[in-house]
């Protein structure tokens, strides 16, 4: 792609693996509070909860508060698991502790953000909580790769919503012609893009998606042949 100088990525589900932080992080929080649960099983029922709420949360129809606890009472209500709204709290709280101490990354991640890190000026737009996403990033050993860190918090506004897009740019000081967002959500981070006139590539690791309008990956290694 011509005339590209920064590249911006999405943390969740692009780079930074969060279903698999997830069970590290429920494994510990099950252990010490509800040991007849079984973490991969739980997270199987969670996993789409969670983004159904998340989808949810990035067009103002949830707030931060109800997204912590409605991802964990829906899930708990599917597995027919009796609990109490202070044990969901609870654990709530514990997740959102534990869940930056963990630091799988997709296969790939470090080789490619080596090979881009030369080229390009890289940087990140996440609707994830402020107060965990800068864990995130800094224990999985990403701080050094990313010039600006722009989060939905300090925009006020969430992808898909175009300002989010304006604001990281702005601080990245690039004009969007000369810029491209890379992540794993169709409608908040490449349709947003789109629509704000950035270029996108979609992350499809699970290759879920069949957009013939959309460049499409489904393994960030494919990232070094087309930038």
């Amino acid at each position: 792609m011509r005339n590209i100088t920064d590249i911006f990525f999405d943390l969740d589900h692009t780079l930074w693996d969060f279903d698999k932080n997830s069970i590290l992080a429920f494994d510990k929080i099950f252990k010490e509070q509800q040991p007849d649960i079984e973490s991969e099983v739980f997270i199987k029922i969670y996993a789409p909860i969670n983004q159904a709420c998340w989808k949810l949360y990035q067009v103002d129809k949830m707030t931060h508060e109800e997204l912590r606890y409605q991802r964990l009472k829906q899930t708990f209500d599917v597995l027919n698991y009796s609990i109490s709204d202070e044990e969901i709290d609870r654990i709530a709280n514990d997740y959102i502790e534990f869940l930056p101490d963990n630091n799988q990354l997709f296969d790939g991640a470090i080789e490619v953000l080596n090979y881009l890190f030369s080229k390009y000026k890289l940087h990140i737009i996440t609707n994830g909580f402020a107060e965990v996403q800068g864990r995130k990033i800094s224990k999985s050993g990403l701080s050094n790769y990313f010039k600006t860190i722009t989060n939905s918090e300090m925009a006020g506004v969430k992808k898909p919503h175009r300002n989010i897009f304006e604001f990281a740019l702005s601080l990245a000081e690039v004009k969007k012609e000369n810029a491209i967002m890379i992540g794993d959500c169709i409608d908040a981070d490449v349709r947003g893009a789109l629509n704000f006139g950035m270029k996108a590539i979609l992350f499809d690791e699970k290759e879920m998606h069949n957009h013939q309008d959309v460049v499409t990956i489904n393994h960030l290694l494919e990232l070094k042949k087309i930038l």
